[in-house]
């Protein structure tokens, strides 16, 4: 079932994402994980498109926060104003209270108000003055980070990034899928007639579908060992949580559902790492004045894990 939702939703997106299947599938194995996604790339690539496209394609309410210096907590979360007409407060949401929300250029805004997404993205709540109201289900936020232009921005603090369950890089497109995109904008936006090809109760059954994909001991042991390599790497600082453990081991579950199995492979692992490590790991300053890089580093990591057989 999950792999039919999962095949049905890739195609719907794709009516305006050209190519980028893997994207898009890792993008459905943090929804399916009830994770957030970061996105970090160059201006123009897509980010709001993608984030457009999921929304529409599964029903969902859509809000973006452009995120600037001057943005505010209560602009994130909402605020409690007076109503004359009754004499009494009354609580307005703010865009936070909706199922996918795009955090745009997160890392302009100051900590205090990237702080206030915090709550939101793990707890699944906010907090106004002292009154807890929760979000809807599904929820989701999708944040982007512009690589290139570091002047006036606010780097996101480690435990904020390690909230964070994907980082996902969108790349430009192929020679021929920037062809196609050309011909399908050309005559109008194919963003405005997407329709909902599934529900979002389809959708939060789907999220306790996955938690049903078994995982075997082997397989288990391998993510594990790929976490504690981390940990013990001469080119590494800071290793991976257990929050990071948790994260690898879930998003394999949802990986082998999208891909019609009810049981997770080494392969699954091995594909997810860069997506779910590397954000949560710090080189030392040694290997960034050798010039390597950071996801360079971690794949060296997982290359020098023995992968689990099958014993015959």
């Amino acid at each position: 079932m999950i792999a039919e939702l999962a095949a049905r939703v890739r195609e719907n997106i794709q009516k305006v994402i050209v190519g980028k299947a893997q994207v898009i599938d890792l993008a459905l194995v943090a929804i399916l994980c009830e994770g957030h996604i970061l996105i970090e790339d160059v201006p123009g690539i897509g980010k709001t498109t993608l984030a457009r496209s999921i929304a529409a394609t599964l029903g969902c309410t859509f809000r973006r926060i452009q995120f600037t210096p001057d943005l505010l907590p209560s602009d994130v979360t909402g605020i409690n104003y007076f109503n004359q007409k009754i004499q009494e407060f009354k609580f307005r949401p703010g865009p936070v209270m909706s199922q996918v929300v795009l955090a745009d250029e997160i890392n302009r805004a100051t900590p205090r108000t990237q702080s206030a997404l915090l709550e939101a993205m793990q707890e699944r709540q906010i907090t106004v003055d002292g009154e807890t109201y929760p979000l809807p289900r599904p929820f989701l936020v999708l944040a982007t980070q512009n690589p290139i232009e570091l002047e006036g921005t606010f780097p996101l603090p480690e435990a904020q990034v390690d909230r964070f369950l994907i980082k996902l890089p969108i790349g430009y497109p192929t020679e021929e899928e920037e062809h196609a995109m050309l011909l399908r904008f050309e005559r109008d936006d194919p963003l405005e007639d997407l329709s909902p090809v599934i529900a979002p109760d389809d959708l939060v059954e789907m999220q306790h579908q996955v938690r049903q994909v078994r995982v075997e001991q082997s397989v288990r042991g391998y993510v594990v060992d790929i976490v504690r390599a981390t940990r013990g790497h001469s080119d590494i600082q800071l290793g991976v949580s257990p929050r990071g453990t948790l994260a690898l081991y879930n998003c394999a579950r949802a990986l082998a559902a999208i891909r019609g199995r009810d049981y997770v492979l080494p392969d699954d692992v091995k594909l997810l790492a860069p997506y779910v490590l590397t954000h949560r790991v710090l080189i030392s300053p040694a290997t960034r004045f050798r010039g390597r890089r950071l996801a360079d580093v971690l794949m060296d990591v997982v290359d020098t894990v023995a992968v689990p057989v099958e014993k015959l």
